[in-house]
């Protein structure tokens, strides 16, 4: 029997979206895996259509292009499951300044499979090239590795992963958020939602996805802005004004813990910043508790 799997692409001005279909090409699949791309541009114009119609020939799937603008990535990834096979055994997501390696599918389904899995989380790896300050690479600060905790995967991001999409899954009508569709962190909170409707997580380290950090993200500032926004996503696991509450408490703790470590590791920069980004996911946590509003990181030019 066939297992037919989508791979859901959004795209936003981004000509790195050609170099991610190139390593789909890649892959190294058995026989019985069929695969059919979907890519929603989100831009306000079908700017990136071109762009992708210059290399699907050359591809050995079906790709699957529309437009769904709106500056929101929201709309877009919904955009994707609305176009999904009506007999899809699993949809994929990744990013559109991704590639992944030939065994990357291969070894997501096979865990799926080994383990019974709904989702399979894979690493997102950062590639750094010579501009980028030695402390941002020895932190390997862009680079995304799901985590368990109290030996549970949580969650995970929409960057690398698999999903279980047949006609009884339970989520099959469930949607990405429209209002973090700006901010950010929409894909925390729909795997948060998928795991209380009682999806099973796991994660597949072999499954590697990579991605290219440019310059702009190369700064402690854009490091701190992405930590707050990270805290604020995860406050998304606390659904009860009591779980937010201790949420919150646990997270102010640490967010003080880590400023008295960032004092003492002061004359040494690499420290200091490490625990300056810590303590800026849990004061971001913090912030998310108390619903404080979640600036805009998407929408603008990449």
């Amino acid at each position: 029997m066939n297992t037919l799997v989508n791979i859901l692409l959004c795209t936003f001005r981004r000509p790195e979206v050609v170099r991610t279909l190139e390593s789909l090409a890649t892959m190294d699949l058995a026989a019985d895996v069929l695969v059919r791309v979907v890519i929603a541009d989100n831009d306000d114009t079908p700017s990136a259509r071109d762009v992708v119609a210059a290399v699907t020939d050359d591809l050995p799937w079906p790709v699957h292009y529309l437009h769904a603008p709106a500056r929101n990535i929201s709309i877009a990834r919904n955009a994707c499951l609305d176009a999904v096979d009506a007999d899809a055994d699993f949809i994929c997501f990744l990013d559109d300044d991704e590639w992944v390696v030939p065994d990357w599918l291969t070894q997501l389904l096979a865990t799926a499979n080994h383990t019974e899995a709904d989702a399979v989380f894979g690493p997102v790896i950062a590639s750094y090239d010579d501009t980028a300050p030695s402390w941002i690479k020895a932190g390997d600060y862009h680079s995304s590795y799901p985590v368990r905790r109290n030996g549970q995967v949580e969650t995970g991001i929409s960057g690398n992963v698999l999903l279980r999409w047949g006609a009884d899954v339970p989520w099959k009508n469930e949607r990405f958020d429209l209002a973090r569709g700006r901010s950010g962190g929409e894909d925390t909170e729909f795997f948060f939602r998928l795991r209380r409707a009682g999806a099973h997580f796991e994660i597949c380290d072999a499954a590697r996805a990579w991605e290219s950090v440019p310059d702009a993200r190369l700064s402690l500032a854009w490091l701190a802005r992405r930590r707050y926004r990270m805290g604020q996503s995860y406050a998304a696991s606390a659904t009860t004004n009591v779980a937010r509450a201790k949420l919150a408490l646990s997270a102010c703790l640490k967010a003080g813990y880590c400023g008295i470590m960032a004092v003492f590791n002061a004359p040494i920069r690499a420290r200091r910043f490490r625990w300056l980004l810590r303590g800026t996911l849990h004061v971001g946590v913090c912030a998310g508790c108390l619903s404080l509003r979640q600036s805009e990181h998407y929408g603008g030019s990449p």
